[in-house]
């Protein structure tokens, strides 16, 4: 089917940045630009958060939260069936378990985690003061 594989995360002090990426492999007869791509975190405990989203194809459409917008862009390389997520003035309330999600479905909302079909396993992001 469809195997999503985080990676680049790890611990960086407050206001650096990071790139994660989410390495795509796709069954035969199906692409991963066909994919709606999404990234969500979570702390334990806590629910898994909507981070931001790109929409299939050459990626036209992007949604962020309001609490990432302007410092984390997400972007997908379909050659490299590949997705990114780039995050800038990291601050200590960014660490998190960081997940990848792709689905099939386009269009809002974006932000449920219970409508993405496929997710990878998670990369540690530990940002300290």
């Amino acid at each position: 089917q469809v195997q999503l594989v985080e990676s680049g995360g790890g611990l960086v002090q407050a206001g650096a940045s990071l790139r994660l990426s989410c390495a795509t492999s796709v069954a035969s007869g199906r692409t991963f630009g066909s994919l709606n791509m999404a990234w969500f975190r979570q702390v334990p405990g806590k629910e898994r958060d909507f981070i931001a989203a790109i929409s299939r194809g050459s990626g036209g459409t992007t949604n962020y939260p309001d609490s990432v917008k302007g410092r984390f862009t997400i972007s997908r390389d379909n050659a490299k069936n590949t997705a990114y997520l780039q995050m800038n003035t990291l601050e200590p309330e960014d660490t998190a378990v960081y997940y990848c999600a792709g689905r099939r479905r386009y269009g809002r909302p974006w932000d449920r985690p219970e409508d993405y079909d496929y997710w990878g396993q998670g990369t540690q992001v530990t940002v300290s003061s």
